[in-house]
């Protein structure tokens, strides 16, 4: 039976994963990436952290802020939550791209650490390549307008 989930579940789903699936538009064209995340609330308001080196995906962001991000828990074809949040792209610039992205790397270091059979060897790699790049990260927030989700048990 699959069911919508509440939108507590919803936001508890996003806290506990670091990696999502970015829908976004470039031109008329859908395209979809898997990025790593951070969920942060503050002060009442969502929102999706999370960075990029210049590309593709930035540019199209620039151009079309609508995106949504898309979570999903499957522990088997017949168990699965699945939960989408839309909104819209954010630049960041200076202290709080410095301040958000501090929190983005606190925030996925901790819930790396809550599971520690876990192999995070590529997060480690991901890192040290971007360290290694010329051009600075960008980094953005979504600021999360709707959630929404759905759940199958049995």
């Amino acid at each position: 039976m699959i069911k919508e989930l509440k939108p507590e579940e919803c936001k508890g789903l996003l806290k506990n994963h670091y990696v999502g699936r970015l829908a976004y538009l470039a031109g008329k064209v859908p395209f979809v990436a898997p990025i790593t995340y951070f969920y942060y609330s503050e002060d009442g308001n969502d929102s999706i952290i999370s960075y990029s080196l210049e590309g593709h995906k930035i540019d199209a962001m620039r151009n079309h802020q609508n995106v949504s991000l898309q979570v999903d828990e499957i522990e088997s074809i017949n168990k699965w939550k699945s939960v989408l949040a839309h909104g819209a792209f954010e630049e960041l610039h200076q202290i709080d791209a410095k301040r958000l992205l501090h929190k983005f790397a606190q925030g996925v270091k901790d819930l790396i650490n809550r599971d520690p059979d876990k192999n995070v060897q590529f997060i480690q790699d991901f890192s040290s390549k971007l360290q290694a790049e010329n051009d600075s990260p960008i980094v953005y927030r979504i600021n999360i307008h709707e959630i929404t989700g759905k759940q199958r048990e049995g």
